[in-house]
Formats: C-alpha cells, structure tokens, sequence
C-alpha cells in the first residue's frame, strides 16, 4: 500500500482562495456560437443586440372599429352627429390591421351608431392617431435593443423577434468533464440493493455536480468511474486536458490520504494552486492548472463536494459566460439554540428555519459532511465567520434562504419527541394542501416544552409519562409551562418496546435480560420521553442505569435506534414498534403510551394549525398511521388537555 500522505500545506480563506481562482482563470470566457434566437434563451450575447426593422412596422389599429381621417370627425357632438359612410371616408379594421391609406384615427366600434351598411354617425370626435399603434412606436430600426453581456430571457425573445433580430451570437455553454473516482464506489445501475455489502458506496456525486453544472449554465459530461489507481486518473485527465473541455472536476481524492491522488495527478500534469480551503465543510478543495484548463480536486463527502463545487466552480462557471455570481436571498433569523463553531474555518450550518409569531427562528441540522439529507432538509444557510467561535441563542444572524420565504412563512414547525407518523402527516397536507409543510427536529419530549416556552416552534410533540398517575404530559405542561395555554391534542396511541434483531437471536423477553444477559443497549437522548419511561421501568425493576451496558450511548429517533439494532452495533433498544417493522426486526412490548401534539393557544387558530388538525382526523391519514404497525387511533384528534379547563 502507498504511505505517502498529502498534506494541506498553506491552506486559504475563501476570499483568498477565489482571488487566486480568479487571478489564474478569470479571463476564461467560452468560445461564440451563433444560434436561432428561439433556442437561445438563457444565453449571454457575446454582440449588441440592434434592432433591424421597426415594430410595428407599419401603422396599425390598436381598437376594433372604424378608421378615419381624424379631421373628417371634428365638430361632431351628440346635439350635432356627424354621418361617415364605410368604404368612402370611413373604413372597418380589426385590431392589430394595417391602417388604410390616408387614415390616421380608429373609432372604437362601442362608440359607433351604425344606421345601415352604408351609414354610420358618430357623436364625438377623434384626434389625430387616436386608437393607433404608430410605426416604430415599441422599436425603431437600429435601436439597440440590448448590450453585450445581457442574458437572454423569455421576454428578450419577443423583442429580438419584434425587432427582425432572427439569430444571436452567445457565448458557448462551458464543457465541463466530470471524473468520479473511488474503489468503494458503485454505480446505481449495477446494483442489486440485497446484494449491497458493508463498505459498498452509491455513487450520486457526479449525478448532484452534473445538475450544478446545469444549474450554473454548463453542460457536462460524465468520465466512466475509475478505481483508486494513481496512473488511471492520470491518463483520464491528461487525455481531458487535450480535448474541448472547459473544466475537469476530479470527484474524491482531494484530502490527505494514502488513497488520495488528485493532488499528485494535478501537480504531475500542471500546476496545483491551492489545496485546502478554511471552511467547513469542504475543507479538502484543491484546484490547479492542467494544459490551460482549470481542474478541481473535489471532497467525495456529498455535502463537501456540493459546498466546494457552489463557492468556486459554479462561480467560474458563470465567470466563462461573463454572468455575475449568483445572489442569494438573505434574511436575519435568531437561532433556536446556541451554536459552537471552531475557530480558523468558515463554517456553513444548514439550519431549518420557521416563522413563528412574525420572527424567524432557526435550528441546526446535523453537520456531518457526508449526510446529503442536511441540504435536502435544510431551508437555509448561516454562514459562520472563521474569526468567532458560535452564535448565541436568539442572536440575529442572517442566513441565506435555500427555499422562498413565502414558503417558510406557510411551515408548521414541530419541535420535540420523534414519531413515524409525523413524515406521513408531512405528506398528507402537502396532498391536501401545497401551501402548507412540515419542518420537524426532534429535540425530544422535554426539549419541545422548552422550545414552547422560549416561542421557537408552532408545536411540540411529546410523550412524557408521570410516574404518580400514569398520565402523559399534563403534569410536565403544568410545570414548566405553567403561564402558557395550550393545546394537548392526541396524534397516536403508540406501543414501545424493545427492537431487537429479526428472529431474536439472543432470546430477550423483557428490560431485565439487558441486565441478566449483559447485552448491549443503545438508548435516547436525555430529556426525550423514550428515556424517561426506561428509567421508570428501570426504577420500578430494582435496577440502575449501571446495570445496563450502553445506557450512556444514545441516538435522537426510533429509526435510529433501530438502525443501530439493524447493523449489529448493539442487542436492543427502546423505540416504537412501527420503527421496528419498518426494518423488519422484532419487537417486544412493553407499554402502550400517548402521543400529543401540544400547541400554544397563540397558534391553535390560525390557518395552518387548524389544516394540521383537520387533516390528522382524516380517513386516508388515519389509514396510513395504522399500515405502520404497533398503533392505535382511537383517540386521535382528541382535545386530551386544554390550560385553564
């Protein structure tokens, strides 16, 4: 095996890093290629656009009615009528007709008193030019209709076609060549998915590079995906440099690993100019010269490689078509929760954002740079400075809007304990109702309080169980929300239990085998409803959470905790039933609880909330919850509390 290590030597800010980018490559533009204007739009004129012809070109009536010669109708009035006769010194024309030869005036046909074919009178005068489109009156001839440089947009297509403009010079779109490389990697049409083996890697980066390719005006072609072989890439890339192509992305191989080659290939054929960017994700950027052809190393983390790809080959991209960088909408939002950032890198935190009561709260989506879902989820971004170490709670930060904020405004936003049946109700209203989504984060049942409390979120849901009485949330409500009135509304009746794997191989039964067989155990998150009721069974069987091996280790969701009986990486753990089958493992019951969604009296009214409830009490959603298994629903939409009753 190779030993030899790349390091990140001199590693750049962002603004750094593109000076250089752009110093090396910002005089790149694409070749001209002259197009029919109808298959140009989106396109940059490389020329000024000038206009050939007038439009219209001739005088034309802009009314159905009668033309004239303005003069002949002057002095008419109601008390004195004056009487026109067609085809002598009146004429009929529809709108958009040629104006007949010495006419200069159109009579609205409304304001004609036809007496017969031969006769007409009019009660009021017309001025010259009234009711006419004079010739050259939207375009005269040579008019320049747009500079060089302008993008062209459904509208220009009207007005170079107005204006006898029939083909354009524009820029090319840019060539890009993309290399997705890895031995790991599998391509999706080769996959059998029973088949997948631990290790085996989907590879979607050249399908998400290849759409931002697009999204930034290029097209791109995708290399065959290469093995982890220093002189393959090579020869791949050195061949690409000798062709027509505008950009070479070399997919993975950008970081500091034995395995990682884009560095060697890039410097062995041409020149690297920087390897290694301070921000987070996508550190591992490299990019550098082959030929005369720019060429990126690109992180093979998906979030990395999307982040690199965004903040510096896109911009290029754009830079070869002379089109400005893209602007992104920015909004000033307060985050949910304190966010830790590390010093020296610029750090961009996808985040969910919500309007609740006129103010824009956000909450942090995980950060790891392989999860794609954190970009498929996220409504926006917050950009954090290399110089400062988080962002307070409630601190206003602005953050760049990745969906519109007409949308963000129409959002349920749900804070707390985590349920299946909350990605169905998701789906169900966006069938019902486009308008309106979802926005979950599951901080646990605890957790949702206190975000109701602080006035982050539309709603929480939660199950946390009172030893005392066996009653779900009414105590907690009247605890920690003890001014606030709200809403306790059923979602589900929900069976948990212990997930374990398919067929039971170690025989469990119930909580005390955790102990009796000294398995391994994975469990939820302090504060999480899940959590509070194993500790009560635990207390109510003489145990302590150091007889069970794993207590400490948790997850945020039943899917989780399942996923993490499914890969073998521990024997059991605590979740919901519908969470067990959905991967089908076993599971063993243990209780039966209540699952409410507890809503502020401030939002109980309004629109959106009210479509929630209407729709968690229809047949089809009511149909879906019960397909999941280990639910009931004989008390969904059912008013379990209400502050002050």
């Amino acid at each position: 095996m190779n030993s030899k290590r790349n390091v990140y030597l001199d590693m750049k800010s962002i603004k750094e890093a593109k000076k250089v980018l752009f110093d090396q490559f910002g005089q790149h533009v694409t070749q001209v290629e002259t197009l029919n204007v109808v298959n140009a739009k989106g396109r940059v004129l490389e020329k000024p656009a000038v206009a050939v012809v007038s439009s219209p070109n001739f005088h034309a009536a802009a009314m159905d009615g009668i033309a004239v010669d303005a003069t002949i109708t002057f002095g008419a009035s109601e008390d004195s009528p004056k009487t026109i006769i067609p085809n002598k010194n009146a004429f009929w024309v529809n709108t958009g007709h040629a104006m007949p030869e010495d006419t200069n005036a159109v009579i609205m046909i409304e304001h004609l008193n036809i007496i017969d074919d031969n006769t007409v009178e009019i009660e009021a005068p017309v001025f010259p030019w009234q009711n006419v489109r004079k010739m050259g009156e939207d375009i005269v001839a040579t008019k320049l209709l747009f500079p060089r440089g302008h993008r062209i947009n459904s509208y220009s297509l009207g007005a170079l076609l107005s204006g006898g403009i029939f083909q354009v010079d524009v820029y090319k779109l840019p060539k890009v060549l993309i290399i997705p490389t890895g031995s790991e990697l599998k391509q999706w049409h080769e996959i059998n998915i029973d088949q997948l083996k631990p290790g085996d890697v989907v590879e979607s980066n050249s399908s998400v590079l290849g759409g931002l390719c697009e999204d930034f005006g290029a097209r791109f072609e995708r290399h065959p995906m290469l093995k982890d072989n220093l002189e393959n890439i090579k020869k791949a890339v050195k061949t690409a440099a000798k062709q027509d192509y505008d950009m070479i992305c070399i997919i993975g191989g950008s970081s500091a690993g034995s395995e990682d080659f884009a560095k060697p290939v890039i410097s062995s054929l041409g020149e690297v100019y920087v390897h290694g960017v301070t921000m987070m994700p996508g550190k591992p950027l490299m990019f550098g010269r082959v030929s005369d052809t720019p060429i990126f190393g690109i992180p093979g983390y998906p979030v990395s490689a999307i982040v690199a790809f965004e903040q510096f080959a896109g911009p290029l991209l754009l830079k070869m078509q002379k089109l400005p960088e893209k602007e992104m909408t920015e909004v000033m939002v307060s985050p949910a929760r304190k966010i830790a950032s590390k010093l020296g890198q610029e750090e961009f935190l996808r985040v969910k954002i919500g309007s609740v009561d006129g103010k824009l709260m956000s909450s942090q989506l995980p950060r790891g740079s392989g999860s794609i879902t954190t970009l498929t989820e996220a409504d926006g971004i917050i950009r954090i400075p290399r110089n400062i170490e988080g962002i307070l709670e409630k601190e206003s930060v602005r953050a760049q809007l990745l969906r519109p904020l007409s949308s963000i405004e129409k959002t349920i936003v749900i804070i707390g304990s985590h349920d299946n049946t909350l990605d169905l109700l998701a789906d169900q209203i966006k069938g019902i109702n486009g308008d309106i989504s979802i926005s979950s984060s599951h901080v646990g049942s605890m957790g949702g309080l206190m975000a109701i409390k602080k006035g982050t979120c539309h709603m929480a849901g939660a199950h946390l169980l009172d030893p005392e009485d066996g009653s779900y949330n009414i105590s907690y409500i009247k605890k920690y929300l003890p001014d606030q009135k709200v809403w306790g509304v059923n979602l589900v009746m929900r069976d948990q239990g212990l997930i374990v794997p398919k067929g039971n191989p170690k025989s469990i039964q119930s909580i005390e085998d955790l102990k009796n067989k000294q398995l391994s155990f994975i469990n939820r998150q302090p504060g999480s409803g899940t959590r509070i009721l194993f500790d009560y069974k635990l207390k109510m069987l003489g145990l302590s959470p150091d007889d069970i091996q794993g207590y400490e280790n948790d997850e945020y969701t039943h899917m989780s905790v399942a996923v993490s009986v499914l890969s073998g990486r521990v024997d059991a753990g605590l979740g919901i039933q519908a969470a067990a089958q959905a991967l089908d493992l076993d599971f063993i019951p243990v209780v039966t609880e209540e699952y409410d969604l507890i809503i502020p009296d401030t939002f109980y009214n309004t629109q959106k909330v009210q479509v929630l409830l209407e729709t968690i009490q229809t047949k089809q959603f009511q149909d879906r919850v019960m397909s999941l298994g280990g639910y009931s629903i004989k008390h969904t939409g059912r008013i379990m509390y209400q502050s002050g009753e």
